[in-house]
């Protein structure tokens, strides 16, 4: 892949495992910098002419894994496509993006056994197709690491009826995933070996922290240069005050 739609938009991917807090993560980010934040398409998942594939994939991962797995990919493209038309802002920031669906997710659906060779063999070409064609390259990765036993626990305590097949081994071989992606960058494409990745260790609780909150967003702010709409140093005494 060497071909890239342009654009002027600078696209950050907020990266994570399942449990990461990427969801909460992104909405208290888009209240301190001057972003636009990009959800993953959930709703799109859940109701597909009245089915919610995201739950059929976990209830029968190797009957659905194929058709979750390409239909996230478009989704999201789609998703992307949409917000960098209408969106005034330069500054966008993504939930998620085509390459953990590529690196983390489908590969250890195949892995797992639960894609086929040739489901493998036909993702991957449908992949290079539509991320060339239809996407533009990211500026950079944030990765939320979070150890898999704090991401379980989180899981288990927002109890999406969906997810309640996912269990700890699942998410530690999704973990070892982005490790390797992001991480080490091993058995990846070229042109992503040289993006900026800011890994932020995610295992201490943020959401009502705001000195976490701060600590973190200070480093987005600095690594990617991104205007901050209120002052993000720390005040004293306010660990448990929201943004």
């Amino acid at each position: 892949m060497s071909a890239f739609r342009q654009s002027k938009k600078v696209s950050i991917i907020v990266e994570g495992n399942i449990g990461a807090g990427k969801s909460t993560f992104l909405k208290l980010l888009s209240s301190a910098l001057d972003i636009q934040p990009v959800f993953e398409p959930h709703d799109k998942w859940q109701n597909i002419g009245g089915e919610n594939l995201l739950e059929n994939f976990y209830q029968d991962t190797q009957r659905w894994a194929y058709s979750f797995q390409t239909y996230a990919f478009v989704s999201r493209v789609i998703e992307q496509e949409n917000f960098l038309e209408k969106s005034k802002n330069n500054n966008l920031v993504l939930e998620r993006s085509v390459y953990s669906d590529r690196y983390c997710f489908a590969k250890n659906a195949f892995e797992m056994g639960v894609m086929t060779e040739l489901e493998w063999e036909l993702y991957k070409k449908w992949f290079e197709w539509l991320v060339t064609g239809y996407t533009i390259k990211p500026t950079g990765f944030i990765y939320l690491q979070t150890d898999p036993e704090v991401c379980y626990k989180r899981l288990i305590k927002r109890a999406r009826s969906e997810e309640k097949t996912v269990g700890l081994d699942y998410l530690k071989k999704l973990h070892s995933k982005h490790e390797d992606w992001l991480v080490n960058k091993v058995n990846i494409a070229d042109y992503l070996k040289d993006l900026p990745v800011l890994v932020l260790n995610c295992n201490k609780e943020f959401e009502n922290d705001f000195v976490e909150q701060s600590r973190h967003f200070s480093e987005i702010s600095k690594f990617f240069g991104i205007d901050s709409k209120i002052k993000l140093t720390p005040k004293v005494n306010s660990t448990s005050v929201s943004l």
